[in-house]
């Protein structure tokens, strides 16, 4: 497959020469994606590689790559950051031009009085929180890290992070889009819509929101979000961060009306009930079960050796033989991050009393060596700009995460014991890296103010093992039975294996889900924003034929 020349100078007329390629080797590293190999025939670490890259650098140049895309029957996959995937093209047997929006880079508008800002689609998290702190602001960042796209997030995806719990989800925060439809449309949501500002997501009349990017996002299968507006919450701490430290031992001072705890419970059911009374109570600023992601037999050991720059990952198994390590992993092992935020003095000293309460009706407490100075300062930076999320990646430069199916917090405690009893039977073989075992962790919270919670299972293979590969897959085959099995619906594994199945078994699968016609509504959008199919199915449609009663179904 090969783009015309016609095509190949067209693009290059809409923006520019040097924005546009179709270098193999340019191809070849956009294809290279993280969890291709578990998806792709042969476990290869290549997406199929597009027939060529375009990185506009507005609006209108978005817009006439869609249309000139319509013209020549070339689909489009758009690209911010990326993280999963999915944000490469998913058809072997189709032309797809990769969009690369990394031009697209700027903080176009900032309300400081209202707490609003407007951005493209390469404005990363810690761009935006690092103009947002000085100026009282914060912005909810996702739990890949302040290294992605907040457009991604609040349009396109999932917006979930420790910030959740009091800043709301990006999905939420969303107050107004821009998006490039595949027909070549521009759809503006909300007030933007009406020419009124980007101030509402909704109205006037029935919401565009839902259409454009509903719960989970059109992960790049529907279109482009050229820009967006996010709405912010208030921070109370200080406006400039006195950091100190080096690589990746960096610490931030605790302001004086904030406390950084990680707290520890006897029990999954005393851990439910901990939640409970954080929301019913309404503490806490940033709320995380994030330090479980290296293992919970390794997990406190790990942190101990990333705090101190001095030491490497090859002093992990040292740090595990020195007094006290191994009583400190057994009262780790069912914790989670707290840092609470207050407006004044006064307030953070009655969330403290607060959390005190807590923890004695639940039998819970505070975790004293992760409470002192140097690891209260680390989790204080690591949670607050989340700037360390490539730590997934240490142990053998491959993981998967599993399960994380959103609940209440005493629906998640009833799959924990099912998700780690799977995770240590899968690893039993030996091929799945041997990394502290059960991982279970996620936010505090999806919600703003609480209500639901979810735990992905932190699963690392050796991406460059075959048979690691294989047990990895496996391991995500094995996830969704475990979870069937036992009443939970499917997990984050069956999202990342549908990358890797046929469009005729996602089809029939989605033919016979207990609500179907959501997936006829969506082609019903689909026909007639991208009447040329230049998306994917990564926005999920089900094709007429595969209705009840139609061939495929």
């Amino acid at each position: 497959m090969a783009l015309s020349q016609e095509a190949y100078q067209a693009l290059e007329d809409i923006v520019g020469a040097a924005n546009v390629s179709r270098d193999p080797a340019v191809l070849d590293s956009y294809a290279f994606q993280w969890l291709a190999e578990l998806v792709r025939p042969n476990n290869s670490h290549y997406m199929p590689r597009p027939v060529a890259v375009v990185m506009p650098a507005s609006t209108e140049e978005v817009q006439a790559v869609t249309r000139l895309a319509n013209k020549y029957k070339v689909k489009i996959k758009p690209h911010a950051t990326g993280w999963y995937h999915w944000a490469a093209p998913m058809y072997d047997d189709f032309d797809t031009l990769q969009l690369d929006l990394r031009r697209m880079n700027r903080i176009l508008e900032f309300d400081e009085k209202s707490g609003v800002a407007v951005v493209e689609p390469y404005v990363i998290a810690a761009q935006l929180q690092a103009e947002s702190i000085k100026r009282g602001w914060n912005c909810n960042i996702i739990g890949a890290g302040c290294s992605t796209s907040i457009v991604a997030s609040a349009c396109a995806y999932f917006g979930l992070g420790p910030h959740t719990y009091w800043l709301g989800g990006n999905a939420d925060n969303v107050l107004g889009m821009e998006w490039v439809a595949p027909n070549g449309e521009i759809v503006r949501s909300g007030s933007l819509g009406s020419g009124d500002g980007w101030f509402c997501s909704e109205g006037p009349g029935p919401s565009v929101r839902a259409l454009m990017r509903g719960s989970l996002g059109s992960r790049g299968g529907l279109g482009t979000y050229t820009k967006c507006a996010v709405k912010l919450g208030h921070w109370p701490g200080s406006t400039d961060w006195p950091v100190t430290g080096t690589v990746p031992a960096y610490r931030l001072p605790v302001d004086e009306t904030f406390r950084v705890y990680t707290l520890a419970m006897p029990s999954w059911e005393a851990w439910a009930e901990t939640y409970y009374k954080i929301y019913d109570n309404e503490i806490g600023y940033v709320f995380h079960r994030q330090f479980n992601l290296a293992g919970a037999d390794l997990a406190p050991a790990f942190w101990l050796m990333y705090n101190d720059h001095t030491k490497t990952l090859s002093d992990v198994p040292e740090i595990l033989k020195q007094p006290g390590i191994p009583e400190l992993t057994e009262e780790m092992r069912i914790s989670f991050q707290l840092i609470l935020g207050g407006r004044s003095l006064a307030e953070i000293e009655l969330q403290d009393k607060i959390l005190d309460l807590i923890l004695a009706e639940v039998g819970g407490w505070k975790v004293k060596r992760y409470c002192e100075q140097d690891m209260a300062e680390f989790t204080n930076v690591y949670l607050t700009r989340l700037g360390h999320k490539h730590i997934n990646f240490v142990w053998a430069g491959g993981y998967i995460g599993s399960w994380m199916q959103p609940g209440t917090p005493d629906w998640v405690k009833d799959y924990i014991p099912v998700a780690s009893a799977g995770l240590a039977r899968d690893a039993a073989g030996g091929l799945l890296v041997q990394c502290g075992g059960d991982a279970m962790m996620g936010s505090g919270s999806g919600l703003p103010g609480g209500g639901a919670t979810g735990l992905e299972q932190f699963v690392s293979y050796d991406p460059n093992d075959m048979a690691s590969t294989k047990a990895g897959a496996q391991h995500m085959e094995d996830a969704v039975k475990d979870a069937v099995a036992a009443g939970f619906p499917p997990g984050k594994e069956l999202i990342y294996m549908e990358m890797g199945h046929s469009d005729d078994k996602v089809w029939t699968r989605w033919a016979g889900a207990p609500q179907p016609f959501v997936f006829v509504f969506q082609r019903k959008i689909k026909e007639h924003y991208d009447p040329n199919d230049l998306g994917d199915r990564e926005y999920n449609w089900l094709p007429a034929e595969y209705e009840k009663g139609g061939s495929g179904a």
